[in-house]
């Protein structure tokens, strides 16, 4: 596969916390394995059931600080507290090797992204209100209400950013949200 092939591209996909976004990417990539999701770092604990490597590279926050002043972050920003950022080496080496590589990162990541790959497809996962959002996060049972408000006032600045993507898939129903973002990333005829 040619790295000018639709389905070797750089596509990101952020919203708000709680609104599906693990969920529907575990699900494209047991339906399409030749689809690469970049392993994030962080300053966050792991959470219960996380593996270091797997779900993230976990970090202390000078060693995550030390990440980014080598250069060694494609994108890298501060939410609710915690650091999180995407190594850049693995990307540029499936790229260049025509590999579709997806990103799952927040609102300011894909800004950062945005300036220096211009050309990486945007997604935009929003949910179906605000209200039900709400009721996501408070769902999980993980974690403090002072983070459940900071995740909440957040998401309302993160809804607003909507208009600044490529495309928006309203995650109401996980399969047709799932259909729409095949459609959207050239996977649905893979």
């Amino acid at each position: 596969m040619a790295t000018t092939d639709r389905r070797a591209r750089l596509t990101l996909l952020t919203g708000p916390s709680g609104v599906g976004k693990g969920t529907l990417v575990t699900r494209l990539l047991e339906h399409h394995p030749q689809l690469w999701l970049s392993v994030s770092a962080t300053t966050r604990p792991p959470r219960q059931g996380e593996r270091d490597g797997v779900h993230y590279f976990f970090h202390a926050r000078e060693s995550f600080d030390q990440l980014v002043k080598q250069g060694g972050l494609l994108e890298w920003a501060e939410f609710a507290g915690n650091c999180y950022g995407t190594p850049k080496q693995p990307v540029m080496e499936r790229l260049l090797a025509g590999t579709p590589v997806l990103l799952e990162i927040e609102l300011e990541g894909a800004r950062q992204v945005r300036r220096s790959f211009p050309e990486a497809f945007q997604i935009f996962l929003a949910p179906p209100s605000f209200g039900v959002l709400e009721q996501r996060i408070r769902g999980r049972g993980t974690e403090a209400e002072a983070a459940i408000v900071s995740r909440l006032k957040r998401a309302k600045t993160e809804l607003e950013a909507q208009k600044e993507f490529d495309a928006v898939v309203i995650n109401d129903d996980l399969e047709t949200a799932l259909c729409d973002l095949e459609r959207l990333m050239g996977l649905d005829n893979a």
